[in-house]
């Protein structure tokens, strides 16, 4: 199962809802708000997809921490974005061992169909 990690009211959340939807690829979609990550789930994201890529620094979560100023260790960062999840980068996507972060259709299509999620055009 494909599933969708960020927050309801983000529109590239809602903007990823409408592409898997319009094209009838199952998914759930887990709320960082109402269902936070654990700390072992947030550090196998970083594992796979590194902190750089991970984190939304230009959120206002990330703004309003000062975190650029507070310049913090990896493992301080992997702490803080467990404590402030609305600042992981929206939306990850997660099938199986396999992560994307960012909203981008065209690598939507890539992945989907290096899944098997969509049918490959011949």
């Amino acid at each position: 199962m494909l599933h969708v990690i960020g927050i309801p009211n983000c529109n590239k959340i809602r903007d990823t809802k409408k592409w898997l939807e319009e094209r009838d690829i199952a998914f759930e979609f887990i709320n960082v708000k109402k269902e936070p990550l654990t700390l072992d789930e947030l550090k196998d994201l970083e594992f796979k997809v590194g902190l750089d890529v991970l984190v939304n620094n230009r959120g206002t979560t990330y703004r309003n921490l000062k975190i650029k100023e507070l310049n913090p260790t990896d493992e301080e960062m992997l702490q803080l974005l467990f404590d402030n999840q609305s600042m992981i980068k929206r939306p990850v996507l997660v099938f199986e061992d396999s992560v994307l972060v960012g909203f981008d259709e065209e690598s939507f299509e890539t992945f989907m169909k290096e899944h098997g999620l969509i049918e490959v055009e011949e």
